[in-house]
């Protein structure tokens, strides 16, 4: 099918303008919106770290996405669905799924009453419904497949009818609604910049484990930090390099032993892949390539860049301080 809008616009235009300028109503009301539209493309992953970024930013509770029943419902149904559940799903309220499915019914008997194009959509997603409970799961791809024709061309297209039931759920959390190919990460990407925009968060903030994972999402990747380095681990290198490592090394270490490289920063290096203070100044490299290099007795950082030469970072922190900010600047 075609696409129901392409990350370019009108359609993501007007959301990122609802997340910096409406009130936090509509602000949660539309995160909640792109997120499950994003789930119900089959991109379960752009939307689950569409709802970790605006928690993080907001700190509001995630019942706010679902304002209405029927978002309520399609929330509970896709989820349903889904083999793996992402940490924050355990914060709605728990729906009788049978119950609400013969409330949606209802919902979908009202709405075909009613004049236009929400009519017309209602009766698609009753007959996708009536395919998929036969088990004509052709004919069901199909009339999805027309709801989403006749979507494109609605302001603000009501997934939360479509996925109101457990059929047409499994379905769309499949893929069955289909977009092109980046579509929804380019519109999670959009509204994470906006929301970055409208609540900006210092990274002084935010706990180890919460800095290394919103460096990780904002990468938009699927790295995961590595596990923490036990004491034990820790010990035995300070024994092999003949050093202490600084306290800011030693929780950095505690959280996550190293970490991925991105396209514009290092890899940083496990604790036993660290070597021996070398050079006259007794640094130890803590990266690959060799960019970074520790001061054992100060904690301090340098950085050795092509362009700005030599620059010196308070410590390891400081440096994923500002790999966060420049992040956030990039989207």
């Amino acid at each position: 099918m075609e696409p129901l809008s392409t990350p370019s616009g009108d359609f993501v235009e007007a959301a990122v303008r609802v997340v910096l300028t409406a009130a936090d109503d509509a602000v949660d009301a539309e995160v909640g919106r792109a997120a499950l539209l994003s789930a119900c493309v089959g991109a379960v992953a752009s939307g689950d770290r569409l709802v970790r970024q605006w928690r993080r930013v907001t700190g509001r509770p995630v019942t706010r996405l679902a304002p209405d029943p029927v978002t309520a419902r399609a929330w509970a149904m896709t989820l349903s669905v889904r083999a793996e559940l992402p940490e924050w799903a355990g914060e709605f309220s728990p729906l009788d799924l049978d119950a609400e499915e013969n409330a949606h019914r209802a919902h979908l008997a009202r709405s075909r009453g009613r004049a236009g194009v929400e009519s017309a959509l209602a009766g698609l997603a009753e007959r996708a419904w009536a395919h998929a409970e036969a088990g004509n799961l052709t004919e069901a791809r199909a009339a999805i497949d027309e709801w989403g024709h006749l979507a494109r061309d609605v302001p603000d297209p009501d997934v939360a009818t479509l996925a109101g039931c457990r059929p047409l759920a499994r379905l769309l959390v499949g893929g069955a609604l289909t977009v092109p190919a980046g579509w929804a990460e380019e519109y999670a990407d959009a509204l994470i910049a906006a929301l970055h925009t409208r609540y900006p968060r210092d990274a002084a903030e935010s706990s180890w484990a919460e800095l290394i994972d919103e460096i990780l999402l904002l990468r938009g990747g699927s790295d995961t930090a590595p596990p923490p380095a036990s004491a034990d681990e820790v010990a035995e290198a300070e024994h092999r390099l003949g050093i202490a490592l600084p306290e800011s090394y030693r929780t950095f270490l505690a959280t996550c032993d190293g970490l991925p490289a991105d396209v514009v920063f290092p890899r940083l290096l496990h604790v036993a892949e660290l070597s021996p203070p070398a050079g006259p100044d007794g640094t130890v490299v803590i990266s690959d390539p060799p960019v970074l290099r520790l001061r054992p007795a100060t904690a301090e950082v340098l950085e050795e860049d092509p362009v700005f030469g030599l620059s010196v970072h308070r410590d390891i922190r400081a440096v994923l301080e500002q790999h966060r900010r420049l992040l956030e600047a990039s989207l």
